[in-house]
């Protein structure tokens, strides 16, 4: 038996608590190490989760060089600008890391990271969870016995519900007052769906906006996003996301149908329920039960840890660095077109795969 993954978590906000009573809870892991700049934060966290406090990357690595994984969890701008640095660090010793999305909120940064990965010959992994889920097991099960075909569309719809009566403007330091914040921050999760069930996407179109109650307040993000794209399979995608401007309709605060010429399957609030529909035959209904959408984390997590545990080739872990660098790069795609005035634009071209020579012996 392979004895636990020794893991630092750097970064004590809400997600990184997340992330430590995941590993704390997994067989697969050792939590031993907790870090953050803010030196109350992590002096809390090395307490309530009996591991050692530090207050710098650099400490960290040097104080405990048996790491095998560290995961960053710190936050910035569209909730990506600090990850770039640890995430650096981390790499440079030779450590696999997971890091929370978005990889970067810069592209040009997640092009090195997931270069500088390849390099150390490390595991570079993205908390990408929103199909670590019991449905999006099942509708891949669908698709693997035949039962989607040939894809013709798909469509997701996510965001957070809301109304102009619960609109509270952001003060104007938050980090949330940048016009791409929510574009950069939140649309690499419906991406990651996407392209998970769909494969990687060739052209974007992209319209953006704001109601008039964030216009009036000054509030710069364009919190309302509709993305048209086509797949390298030809399918033809739509996504639709905003952030507590309205209220979502049929299918909740997240859902996505993937329609093919054999059957088509819809998946209601992440991890709540599929509808699998085929032609002159009633519809098959799986309902999880779940209604908790934090059950993605223990999930992706431990995903992560056996993936790195079997040493399995770097272009088979699941949630790569190069899967999220994906998303990223079809994130600023669409903003090119939108700033374009809605022209289609051409995601740029993904580093190559070149296989793992481990597989040949």
């Amino acid at each position: 038996m392979n004895a636990p993954l020794k893991v630092g978590v750097v970064g004590m906000g809400g997600i990184g608590y997340t992330h430590c009573n995941c590993y704390k809870n997994d067989s697969l892991a050792e939590l031993v190490a907790v870090c953050d700049i803010i030196k109350e934060k992590a002096d809390k966290a090395a307490e309530d989760f009996g591991c050692k406090a530090y207050y710098s990357v650099k400490d960290m690595l040097k104080a405990h060089p048996e790491l095998d994984i560290v995961d960053v969890t710190t936050s910035g701008y569209e909730n990506g600008s600090l990850h770039y640095e640890p995430t650096m660090q981390a790499l440079d010793a030779g450590k696999h890391v997971l890091c929370e999305k978005p990889l970067s909120n810069e592209v040009t940064e997640a092009r090195e990271m997931v270069a500088f990965a390849k390099e150390k010959d490390v595991y570079l992994g993205c908390n990408l969870n929103h199909y670590f889920t019991q449905p999006a097991e099942r509708a891949r099960k669908y698709m693997d016995d035949g039962e989607v075909g040939q894809q013709i569309y798909c469509i997701n719809k996510v965001g957070f519900d809301g109304s102009e009566f619960g609109y509270g403007a952001p003060h104007k330091n938050s980090r949330w007052m940048r016009p791409y914040s929510h574009t950069k921050a939140f649309l690499i999760h419906p991406l990651s769906v996407m392209r998970y069930f769909c494969g990687n996407v060739t052209h974007v179109q992209a319209f953006m906006d704001r109601p008039a109650c964030r216009a009036a307040a000054g509030d710069l993000m364009l919190s309302i996003q509709s993305l048209h794209m086509r797949f390298e399979n030809g399918c033809i995608g739509y996504l639709l996301s905003q952030r507590g401007d309205a209220m979502f309709g049929l299918g909740g605060w997240w859902s996505f149908e993937l329609a093919g010429t054999r059957g088509t399957f819809v998946i209601e609030n992440c991890v709540e329920k599929l509808t699998y529909y085929k032609q002159g035959q009633a519809p098959e209904v799986m309902d999880t039960g779940l209604t908790d959408f934090g059950s993605t984390f223990p999930n992706r997590i431990h995903a992560f840890l056996e993936d790195v545990t079997n040493k399995v080739p770097k272009d088979y872990l699941r949630s790569s660095g190069r899967d999220a660098l994906a998303c990223l790069e079809y994130i600023f795609a669409a903003i090119d077109s939108y700033e374009s005035g809605g022209e289609i634009v051409r995601p740029n071209p993904l580093p190559p795969l070149h296989g793992d020579v481990s597989i040949l012996r």
